[in-house]
């Protein structure tokens, strides 16, 4: 046996990379929500702050966010599958536990929090008056921040998980155990 018949194959290779990549994005996408835009949405007029709410949460089902929310399980999945097939054991723990990690804690919690939150919030009449919709905002914002938080920090241990696992790819020695 050579030492080449240790390097990664170039499928192997291009997959874990795809990992960091998809882990990378959505957690970009989640990140962006808590430093930016819920703490604008925030600080502006609440009856803007619902409008513009409803329209992005409309918005978010489209051809450039679905690869990232909905295929990053399923990438990180499969990277792991050829790791183990390869008989990098580390490299295909990591890249499973990222799988699991975004998709308990990103994807489901999404879609039985976030999305049933969005989807009550597209229901409501924007109210003329201001007292009224930030009553309706208060009560939406701090929720929905909370668990886009927890989405976070799983999609950011996702990451991280998945680039370990592209760095065990690699390293015979961290990958073979």
């Amino acid at each position: 046996m050579t030492s080449t018949d240790h390097r990664p194959t170039p499928l192997l290779r291009a997959s874990g990379l795809a990992s960091v990549l998809f882990a990378g994005a959505i957690f970009g996408a989640f990140y962006a929500w808590v430093c930016t835009t819920m703490w604008g949405l925030d600080d502006a007029d609440p009856r803007v702050a619902i409008a513009a709410m409803q329209s992005m949460n409309a918005s978010v089902r489209n051809a450039v966010f679905f690869p990232s929310f909905f295929l990053t399980p399923v990438v990180l999945g499969a990277t792991a599958l050829l790791a183990r097939s390869s008989g990098r054991r580390r490299a295909a723990r990591l890249f499973g536990a990222g799988a699991v990690v975004y998709l308990l804690g990103g994807l489901i919690l999404t879609a039985t929090v976030n999305v049933p939150m969005n989807e009550d919030l597209a229901t409501v009449a924007v109210p003329d008056s201001v007292d009224a919709a930030a009553e309706i905002w208060d009560d939406y914002s701090g929720r929905w921040q909370f668990f886009n938080l927890i989405r976070t920090v799983c999609s950011g241990v996702a990451l991280v998980l998945a680039g370990a696992g592209l760095q065990a790819i690699g390293s015979i020695g961290a990958t073979r155990g």
